[in-house]
């Protein structure tokens, strides 16, 4: 139940973030959910795109620092307490979360779209699907 993140290791100068999405939009890349963490020198861009697989080799092509991980996408409530009910169901089975960034891929009224890096996936997906949370497979997620 998990999908692909990219994490893309940027140079914090002007026209890199540009130059990088121009080559995933050239690529026929559909990004479906993006944050980014930046310090002085550098940040690291993660992504959820249509085809992690393709995004992938059209960047390591391109000669980008770029990493696969496998994050949670979860959808929850748009209504104030939405994301602290989903917070507190993964506090009630102990579960981590190192870091979250929403997606605005919802067509949905009433709804939002969350990504998470949690210590334990399998943990938390099945916290998740029990507390009522829809966790949302790649394979949907890329037709969104």
């Amino acid at each position: 139940m998990t999908v692909k993140q990219l994490s893309v290791f940027v140079e914090n100068r002007a026209g890199r973030l540009s130059a990088v999405t121009r080559l995933l939009g050239d690529s026929g890349i559909d990004i479906r959910a993006v944050g980014i963490a930046d310090t002085k020198d550098f940040g690291i861009l993660r992504l959820i795109v249509n085809d992690p697989d393709k995004a992938l080799a059209a960047l390591r092509k391109a000669g980008c620092s770029v990493t696969c991980t496998n994050v949670l996408a979860i959808c929850i409530s748009d209504k104030p307490g939405g994301l602290a009910a989903a917070m507190e169901t993964l506090y009630k089975d102990n579960i981590s979360v190192e870091y979250m960034y929403s997606a605005t891929i919802s067509k949905e009224d009433g709804t939002a779209y969350l990504i998470l890096r949690v210590d334990d996936n399998d943990s938390a997906a099945r916290a998740l699907t029990e507390g009522g949370f829809r966790v949302i497979p790649q394979q949907e997620l890329a037709k969104l």
